[in-house]
């Protein structure tokens, strides 16, 4: 039946016309429903070679990640999830905390027979990325972490007193009903607050998010996500202290008009390697702001550490 629901949903996003005007991911791409975890990962799978996974945050789905995807095709097998709960993966009732959703990308691996990739990741993309490479360490070779905190990581405190980040805390039934059928007004906040400069994130790709944002039980898990975030902190700092930093390559970036170099500064408190970056011309949504800059600074990054 679930199954069925995503096929149905798929068909009525395909039919509108925003949908056409998004960045594409190239022909050669394939996508796969993966049942793993106690929930159906929806998943982008493409091209040969070393394995890249591309891991989204919120207001967005793995969609974000096109042209990036578009570039690292031609040598490497990409594979773009959409986490649970986002996108055109299922919406269960639980499992949002990250350690769970590590597990959902280890799930998608075995799946896919790979036993180890680079990762690539953007907001709470991070920190699922984050709990899967503290917990398979050895399955991580590289990994790239774009412009969000992790939980109970580094200045992990301070930032939560930071008042653009008043919806860390914002959650609950009310607030859903508040949102409901109103998902374009929250959404835009985000994309207009967090933006260098708001017009770049586009309104085809507003509209392809709110639509998706939309369906039934998206921003229920959106809350939930950020709901996790305690029981996160407690996770990562038991990882911390039971194996140590990580120790595989790390690339920090941080839009230049968003995170910047904080950004190594967090990752600086958990990983042993880590190199700096900031995203030219850019607030938070590095793929809508600037792609170009940002395809260039992972495309490097991944060539240099092999």
């Amino acid at each position: 039946m679930l199954k069925k629901l995503l096929v149905t949903v798929g068909a009525m996003l395909l039919a509108l016309p925003a949908m056409a005007e998004m960045p594409a991911f190239p022909d050669t791409f394939a996508s796969r429903d993966i049942d793993t975890n106690g929930a159906i990962i929806h998943v982008r799978i493409g091209g040969s070679g070393p394995a890249v996974v591309l891991l989204h945050g919120f207001g967005e789905t793995g969609d974000m990640w096109a042209p990036l995807a578009a570039d690292l095709v031609r040598d490497h097998t990409v594979i773009v999830p959409d986490l649970r709960g986002l996108g055109l993966s299922s919406k269960p009732a639980s499992g949002f905390d990250k350690k769970t959703q590590g597990e959902d990308v280890a799930g998608v691996l075995d799946t896919l027979k790979i036993d180890h990739a680079d990762l690539v990741t953007h907001d709470i993309g991070n920190m699922v990325g984050f709990a899967f490479a503290a917990a398979h360490p050895k399955r991580v070779d590289r990994f790239v972490l774009i412009d969000a905190p992790v939980p109970g990581v580094g200045p992990w405190d301070e930032v939560l007193k930071n008042p653009l980040l008043w919806h860390f805390r914002f959650g609950g039934p009310d607030m859903e009903r508040l949102v409901a059928g109103r998902e374009r007004i929250y959404l835009d906040r985000f994309w207009n607050e967090f933006s260098a400069t708001p017009a770049r994130f586009t309104e085809e790709a507003r509209e392809h998010y709110a639509a998706l944002y939309a369906l039934p039980g998206a921003m229920h898990s959106s809350f939930a996500q950020f709901g996790a975030f305690d029981q996160d902190a407690i996770d990562n700092r038991t990882y911390l202290a039971a194996g140590g930093k990580l120790s595989m390559p790390v690339l920090a970036l941080g839009g230049e008009k968003s995170f910047g170099p904080m950004m190594a500064t967090v990752m600086r408190a958990a990983a042993t390697n880590v190199t700096e970056g900031v995203v030219p011309e850019s607030g938070h949504w590095i793929m809508e702001e600037n792609p170009q800059a940002t395809t260039t600074m992972v495309r490097a990054f991944l060539d240099e550490a092999r």
